[in-house]
């Protein structure tokens, strides 16, 4: 009896340790039988480092152009006109009296500080009424150094520019945005600018242009054969 009591004791002891050491194994007991199962400490997964999304795109502030300066440049030459239309472009001489065969051909003449001409002298007494070579706006009405008191009138077209140099006077009716009729009396005669003192005559000169708005540039055409027709 005394035996089977110290077996039992001995196995319920047992037991207790058993479970205790499963427990508590960072001790170092020595365990029997204990089966243990590996904990395995899961892989974290990590993906491949990506970028950001893109955020929205952002536009370049935009640059605020500076307008170019307002320098006087001269515009692309326009076309020449063609047969066609100097054939259909009716003008009256400009001066009031002068016959088509007292016109003398000075558009190519040279001129001082080498320019040339570009345009018909019509001598005529001082005062003699000066007309509108064609129908068309005054656009300006200018003193100039060398042309003197000065005429500049598109044609009806826009697309010519008629001017008048060497005046004595304008019309007391003429005034810049007129429309004047072609034979109208515009101004007279004089010796303005640099025509010389008593050199009274009409310098007339015709141009085409490309832009109405830039009446002083263009290219001259000679006026003298459109004047003979």
């Amino acid at each position: 009896m005394r035996v089977l009591v110290i077996v039992v004791a001995t196995v319920a002891g047992l037991a207790v340790l058993i479970r205790w050491r499963t427990r508590h194994p960072a001790l170092g007991l020595p365990t029997r039988n204990v089966n243990h199962e590996s904990t395995v400490t899961p892989t974290l997964e990590i993906s491949p480092a990506t970028s950001p999304p893109p955020g929205p795109a952002i536009a370049p502030s935009p640059t605020e152009e500076t307008p170019p300066a307002q320098i006087d440049q001269p515009s692309p030459p326009p076309q020449p006109l063609n047969n066609t239309f100097v054939g259909t472009l009716k003008l009256i001489i400009p001066v009031a009296g002068v016959k088509p065969d007292q016109l003398v051909d000075t558009f190519a003449d040279a001129r001082s500080e080498g320019r040339v001409h570009d345009a018909i002298d019509i001598p005529a007494p001082a005062g003699t009424p000066v007309l509108a070579a064609a129908d068309g706006e005054v656009v300006k009405l200018f003193p100039s150094e060398r042309g003197g008191t000065t005429i500049y009138q598109l044609s009806s077209d826009r697309k010519l520019v008629f001017y008048y140099a060497h005046l004595q006077r304008y019309a007391d009716s003429l005034a810049v945005g007129k429309f004047v009729k072609q034979g109208e009396v515009i101004a007279y005669v004089g010796d303005t600018g640099n025509a010389g003192t008593g050199n009274f005559h009409l310098h007339f000169s015709i141009a085409i242009v490309a832009d109405p708005k830039r009446y002083w540039e263009g290219t001259n055409i000679n006026p003298y054969p459109l004047l003979r027709q």
